[in-house]
């Protein structure tokens, strides 16, 4: 086996109405975990499908030794199908039992082949993901989100691939899937290539490939060890730019220093002259030289003000422009041990059990904290989320709201009018806001110029949170507790750290729900509560 395994040649790659997206990229691969990083949109997920043979080149070429395994983003699974038929084993297991009941067709055992021991594998592969008691008839459409995940990278660990291709894999799942699969890459052993965001998975890489304006940057070690690399090149990159600034301004000053000096000795040539009283061929010669020469220092001085603006703008290319949200928020502060929320022996069911268990869920949420919610997938973390806003009334037990607004941000990210345009939708939840603190709104949520006039169903994924954050943040009256259902699925790095900044300024009490524990962390989290077996528990740390 060489040692690239995925190799890709000047690779060209255009959308049917030719939006660009790669223009003859070129990259190698080799045995051990890539982490591969990039803002959304730049074509992560899309190379991925190019190397996986899913989409074609343009020109160029996409070379892979040894056997792909692909997990995309979004699972193309129907809810009618089986486990067996998700895991690509349903023709051997239905070929095995036609042999085990005395058929002996020929074709049986070619669809076997060297399978014999494929029932015992793809149980070892479940049970390796948390799914070791699932029927393999079972229907996909009982699963959760998560357990598709997992059920999708069992399906390619089954194939024993050389080569495994992962898009955002933790996203849906919860705290012990996560587990699991970071047990399963420590163990793997041929080429991984991951694109994802979460910082946690990212820091058990062994190489961080970074896909930046159309090229690709490697970067030794794992995440954290990525950030300081940008920070130092950052800082290089400014001081770069700092000391490019100051020779442009001491080339301008040179060549106008240089400029008034000739025309001082113009000026004291031509009085020479007079009082000299050369003939006017000999004085007009004398002149055309200094004229001349004077040109051509300003020439040469012109030049040099041209060489010290390149270097400007090639030290600035080098800048990254990952702004972040700077805004103060006093009007979410909520007084130290105010009860903002008050639920009491809650319980609800869906025409079915309780989802929580006798007596019921307590809960109270007093002044400025910052309450992480977590649990397994299931486990009625939304449900708690939806019965605080009042979107769900409780079956059982009493609520306690105090007068300041909730706000809460699904995962959906569906609180907007998407046919109406970033500033149409601020209007609307802020219609008393006045224009220049509107502008300035928009401004600090990184909407300047044409931007803000964007209807909400072009943006990206982190551009319809910031937009959705500036909405709910900066709406009338402001929000004194806002809930976060999995803020960061879905989100590229730069957008994670601007939701960061962004809940920075905010002082009201925060919930957010979410599995990503470095991202709790960055926002402050003051108090952890598990959601497990029905009952709601204090935790200590993550869990």
């Amino acid at each position: 086996m060489p040692d690239a395994l995925i190799v890709c040649s000047d690779l060209t790659f255009s959308w049917p109405d030719d939006t660009p997206v790669f223009d003859e990229l070129s990259f190698t691969a080799g045995t051990g975990r890539t982490g591969l990083v990039a803002p959304n949109g730049a074509g992560k997920s899309t190379l991925l499908k190019l190397i996986a043979g899913r989409h074609r080149p343009r020109s160029g070429s996409v070379t892979v030794h040894g056997v792909v395994g692909y997990l995309p983003q979004n699972l193309p699974l129907a809810g009618e199908l089986t486990v067996a038929e998700v895991l690509e084993i349903a023709p051997v297991l239905a070929a095995l039992r036609a042999i085990e009941a005395g058929d002996v067709d020929e074709h049986h055992f070619a669809v076997v082949g060297n399978d014999w021991d494929i029932e015992e594998r793809a149980r070892a592969e479940l049970d390796r993901l948390g799914l070791g008691d699932v029927a393999l008839d079972r229907p996909l459409g009982t699963f959760s989100g998560g357990q598709v995940v997992s059920l999708g990278l069992a399906a390619q660990l089954l194939k024993r691939p050389d080569v495994l291709l992962l898009d955002e894999p933790t996203n849906n799942l919860d705290r012990d899937a996560r587990r699991r699969l970071h047990s399963v890459l420590e163990d793997w052993s041929g080429c991984l290539l991951l694109v994802g965001h979460d910082r946690e998975l990212l820091d058990r890489m062994d190489r961080i490939a970074e896909l930046d304006r159309g090229e690709m940057r490697w970067y030794g070690g794992n995440f954290t060890d990525y950030e300081a690399a940008l920070r130092a090149e950052q800082e290089v990159a400014e001081r770069n730019v700092r000391n490019a600034e100051h020779e442009v301004k001491r080339e301008k000053r040179e060549r106008q220093q240089a400029r008034e000096r000739a025309d001082r000795r113009a000026s004291n040539a031509a009085r020479n002259v007079k009082s000299a009283g050369l003939p006017k061929i000999l004085a007009g010669a004398r002149k055309r030289r200094a004229q001349e020469s004077a040109g051509r220092a300003d020439g040469t001085h012109a030049q040099r003000v041209e060489e010290a603006k390149a270097k400007l703008d090639e030290a600035g290319r080098a800048l990254r422009d990952d702004e972040k949200i700077s805004l103060a928020l006093p009007g979410t502060r909520v007084p130290a041990g105010r009860t903002v929320f008050l639920g009491e022996g809650l319980r609800v069911g869906y025409a079915g059990p309780p989802v929580f268990a006798e007596p019921g869920v307590d809960l109270a949420i007093r002044g400025p904290e910052r309450v992480a919610l977590t649990g397994a997938n299931g486990s009625g973390k939304s449900t708690l989320l939806r019965l605080i806003t009042g979107e769900l009334a409780p079956e059982h037990g009493e609520i306690t709201r105090t007068e300041g607004r909730i706000a809460y941000l699904s995962q959906r990210l569906d609180l907007l009018d998407t046919g109406r345009t970033v500033a149409e939708n601020l209007r609307a939840f802020a219609p008393e806001l006045p224009q220049s603190r509107f502008m300035h709104v928009l401004a600090r949520f990184l909407f300047k110029g044409d931007r803000m006039h964007l209807p909400v169903e072009v943006l990206s994924g982190g551009e319809r949170l910031r937009a959705t954050l500036a909405c709910v943040l900066c709406a009338e009256p402001a929000p004194q507790l806002l809930l976060l259902d999995e803020p960061t699925n879905n989100l590229d790095l730069v957008s994670v750290g601007q939701l960061e900044s962004a809940l920075h300024a905010y002082e009201g009490a925060l919930v957010v729900v979410s599995h990503d524990d470095r991202f709790l962390t960055e926002i402050g989290v003051t108090r952890r509560l598990h959601l497990s077996g029905g009952a709601l528990r204090e935790a200590d740390g993550p869990s």
